[in-house]
């Protein structure tokens, strides 16, 4: 049994009921407003965003198979909108998977995205996309100021970023905080027809993203070829047990890794976090 399989069967046996956040009560209207003052951007960034530098290619085609496997499994009784990306430790590309599922997902005329950068140790996601962020998700919740005022558009409009803010000296004071909770719940019900998908830190390195995981519909796991041990792998998934683990993606696989199924080759090997 490969690294892979053996990945994918212990996230089968872990897989457990979703936590819901409560539903926002009316005195947390002011998380819930439309963004007044999002930016819409011309171009994107980086070429490693190839769900929109390069559609055809054959990386882009699998962020398509990734897309259509996502879709498949929150679109059933009820619509699971809120996903979270992580990996066991850096440098898997979990941020570059989120781009580009965000992206892949945006460029159907019935999704709309909302791509949240809750990495406020080392954040990403402006840098991909190649904008300057103002204030972000941490600003917002230390001074319980409107998410919506934080939001960037990209691209075509169906594709909206949070950045993740300032740096901040404590994040699991952070995100355990009663405030980053009516947020997050707040995101979850002011768009209920709107895929939201947060990028954390890695699952072994940080403690946030555990918190982070209680409240989200579904997980994807990156896991990169060759870069983190099995054990770490195992360690990640026991440390997310009895969440709702959607998947593995097997990240920077070669030519014949997998025996050519579901390879995302080598684009962007030399450009991970």
């Amino acid at each position: 049994m490969s690294r892979i399989e053996k990945a994918l069967e212990k996230a089968a046996r872990l897989r457990g009921d979703d936590i819901a956040p409560k539903r926002p009560q009316e005195r947390d209207v002011h998380y819930l407003q439309a963004p007044r003052h999002a930016t819409r951007i011309a171009s994107l960034g980086v070429p490693h965003l190839v769900a929109f530098h390069d559609p055809a290619s054959p990386v882009s085609e699998e962020y398509k198979k990734l897309k259509a496997r996502i879709v498949s499994l929150t679109k059933q009784e009820s619509f699971k909108n809120m996903l979270l990306v992580t990996s066991a430790i850096g440098g898997e590309g979990k941020s570059i998977t989120a781009a580009n599922l965000a992206l892949s997902l945006s460029q159907d005329y019935d999704h709309s995205v909302l791509l949240v950068d809750a990495d406020v140790r080392k954040p990403t996601l402006h840098k991909l996309f190649n904008v300057t962020p103002g204030i972000g998700l941490s600003d917002c919740v230390d001074d319980d100021r409107d998410l919506g005022s934080a939001f960037i558009k990209i691209g075509n409009g169906n594709l909206t970023l949070l950045p993740s803010g300032k740096r901040h000296d404590n994040p699991v004071e952070l995100f355990s905080s009663q405030r980053m909770h009516k947020a997050l719940a707040a995101l979850k019900y002011r768009y209920p027809d709107r895929y939201i998908i947060i990028d954390t830190p890695p699952v072994l390195l940080f403690a946030e993203t555990k918190m982070i995981s209680s409240f989200v519909d579904g997980i994807i796991f990156v896991v990169k070829e060759g870069r983190a041990p099995l054990q770490h792998i195992a360690d990640a998934l026991d440390v997310l047990k009895g969440e709702e683990i959607m998947g593995v993606v097997y990240n920077g696989v070669g030519p014949n890794g997998l025996n050519g199924r579901f390879a995302y080759h080598n684009y962007y090997a030399d450009y991970t976090k």
